[in-house]
């Protein structure tokens, strides 16, 4: 099966091209499941590659959108949230909320409604590129773009 065939990847185009016809899915030839394969595979910078990490507090979720150079910040992302208690999703629940496995999380096309904050630092590179439901599945846009599809808060969630 090629992987534009599989249904995640699908998922992902689908919102893609619903958002902007022009967007398409790039399959890579060598796995982007951390940042820095995907900035190799892509000859980009590593903060260009957006990732998505899932945080749980305590019934809900939050999709955090890191730039590739960048770390995530449990303080910061506890202040703005108002919780308490705020760790990383278990592969499982990242599974079941997204639909999604860990490598190929998409900002778009999840399975549920999530809670989606990106942070302020990918806004310094014109062109972005995040998973698109398999890890060797990607999607390039820009930053104006990743927050209008994805309808996600811009905020300071780094360390």
């Amino acid at each position: 099966m090629i992987l534009l065939d599989k249904e995640p990847v699908k998922r992902a185009e689908k919102s893609l091209k619903k958002f902007d016809p022009s967007l398409s899915v790039i399959t890579l030839n060598s796995s982007a499941r951390t940042a820095q394969e995907a900035a190799s595979s892509l000859g980009c910078e590593v903060g260009a590659i957006v990732k998505s990490l899932l945080f749980k507090t305590d019934n809900t979720f939050t999709l955090n959108l890191i730039a590739g150079d960048q770390k995530a910040s449990l303080n910061k992302i506890k202040k703005l949230l108002k919780k308490k208690d705020v760790s990383m999703a278990s592969a499982e629940d990242v599974k079941n909320i997204t639909g999604y496995t860990i490598g190929g999380v998409s900002p778009v096309g999840h399975i549920n409604k999530i809670e989606i904050l990106i942070d302020h630092s990918l806004s310094r590179f014109n062109d972005l590129y995040a998973a698109a439901g398999h890890p060797n599945c990607v999607f390039k846009i820009n930053f104006k773009d990743l927050q209008s599809i994805t309808n996600g808060s811009i905020e300071d969630i780094t360390e």
